[in-house]
């Protein structure tokens, strides 16, 4: 039986895939209510399959207040999601008594599995410590380099590329429970040093993060000098010592959290060392520059052309297929936009009025617009390409659409008379900054 101690979004989806490979799965979180709405089928996070998934496998999977019953499995992970504080910096201090308590309630033998994200270092000194306890009992202590997406998290549990395991001697055989488990996936395993799987996890971040870095940089220069990079991007995805599945669609900056937190470490642990890490502070003043890339269109645009402008903002979360809030353009752009009236629409992210007087949530794509000046479409779900362009005419009373990620048709915006404006294409507006 595989246990899983921590059901936020990384423990649900990970133990989820785990019952769906045919594993008996205990999942315990000391939240009783949430234990109660799970065995019922009631999830706390929205992942798209994650609810149709846990009802076709649900016979495999109890989930319990009780943590002495996690003394049943022959695997244990710690599965919290790690939260960051305003400086992106990473708490784990609910690891720690959340990793005692574990200890405490797994049986001889068993192996148990780290799978939150945390800095190097951090395995081998709980592994040191914990060895020191009368409760450690012949455990084994592992490592598993996470690879929670928000929107793609049950695409890549059920289907990883590989698997990252960190052990105190990876010459040994991991534990056959553990072995077996990571083998239903069929994917490529990895063991290695605790250190160098932590920093694994890092380098593979700091790798998209230069990726997004250099697509946005190449994107601005483009809309400046008046080529359009998504007639460049083929020939770069032929290349291949860049590939076909490279990062190359410009965006509005890093968000979600994760990325950021991994720069927030990379940065902290180059001071300890002694290490450069100037790169890392030029990722993130890209970042922030490209961040307010659609406040810039607007202010040229509309803001300065009206007294009390209206702008509607399609999204809210800070990707498409989910609902997290965590540094998300869209709320950077509302913030900034106190001195116009905001109403926004999102499938799925709730952002509260408290605090902003000049912002409302509507039900509908077509309701934010009535009577807006603008649309600023930040976050690009699916369902907003499917809009009538012909009852947003209607409903606008201006006509710029600004649009980064391309998700409506420009030639169609055009022939309903829309101005619109994406990332990477030449631009004709003059960005001021207010």
């Amino acid at each position: 039986m595989i246990g899983f101690a921590g059901l936020s979004h990384l423990g649900l989806v990970s133990s989820i895939a785990a019952a769906s490979k045919g594993f008996e799965v205990l999942a315990f979180d000391p939240d009783r209510a949430l234990c109660t709405d799970l065995q019922q089928g009631r999830l706390p996070v929205y992942e798209p399959g994650l609810a149709k998934l846990l009802e076709t496998h649900r016979e495999r999977i109890r989930f319990t207040p009780d943590v002495r019953e996690l003394r049943e499995c022959d695997v244990n992970y710690l599965s919290l999601d790690v939260p960051t504080d305003a400086g992106d910096r990473s708490d784990v201090s609910v690891l720690h008594e959340r990793m005692m308590e574990l200890l405490a309630n797994s049986a001889p033998g068993t192996a148990l599995v780290l799978l939150s994200q945390v800095s190097p270092g951090f395995t081998r000194r709980w592994e040191q410590r914990l060895r020191s306890t009368p409760e450690w009992r012949d455990l084994s202590l592992y490592y598993q380099v996470e690879t929670l997406i928000l929107g793609r998290a049950l695409e890549r549990a059920l289907r990883p590329e590989r698997f990252i395991v960190g052990c105190d001697d990876p010459r040994q055989p991991l534990p056959a429970a553990y072995r077996e488990l990571l083998d239903a996936f069929g994917c490529p395993i990895f063991p290695m040093r605790y250190e160098s799987a932590e920093l694994t996890k890092l380098a593979i971040n700091m790798y998209l993060v230069s990726s997004v870095s250099v697509t946005n940089t190449l994107a601005d220069l483009c809309e400046k000098l008046g080529a359009d990079w998504a007639e460049i991007v083929p020939t770069l995805k032929l290349d291949p010592r860049i590939g076909p599945s490279a990062y190359l669609a410009p965006g509005l900056g890093l968000s979600g959290g994760n990325l950021e937190r991994d720069l927030a470490t990379v940065r902290t642990l180059a001071n300890e060392v002694g290490a450069d890490a100037g790169v890392v502070d030029a990722w993130v003043a890209n970042s922030r520059q490209r961040r307010d890339w659609v406040l810039r269109v607007l202010h040229s645009e509309v803001l300065t052309r009206n007294d009390s402008p209206t702008v509607a903002v399609w999204g809210l979360a800070y990707k498409p297929d989910t609902a997290s809030l965590k540094n998300s353009p869209a709320v950077h752009l509302i913030e900034a936009l106190r001195t116009a009236w905001v109403r926004a629409y999102d499938p799925r992210a709730v952002l509260s009025s408290e605090g902003r007087p000049h912002f409302r949530q509507v039900d509908t794509a077509l309701d934010a617009c009535r009577d807006a000046d603008a649309l600023a479409i930040v976050t690009p779900w699916r369902e907003f390409a499917l809009v009538n362009l012909a009852l947003l005419r209607e409903r606008m009373r201006g006509r710029t659409i600004v649009d980064p990620f391309g998700v409506l048709d420009k030639a169609r915006c055009m022939r309903e008379g829309f101005d619109h404006v994406r990332l990477g294409e030449p631009l004709e507006v003059k960005e001021t900054v207010a």
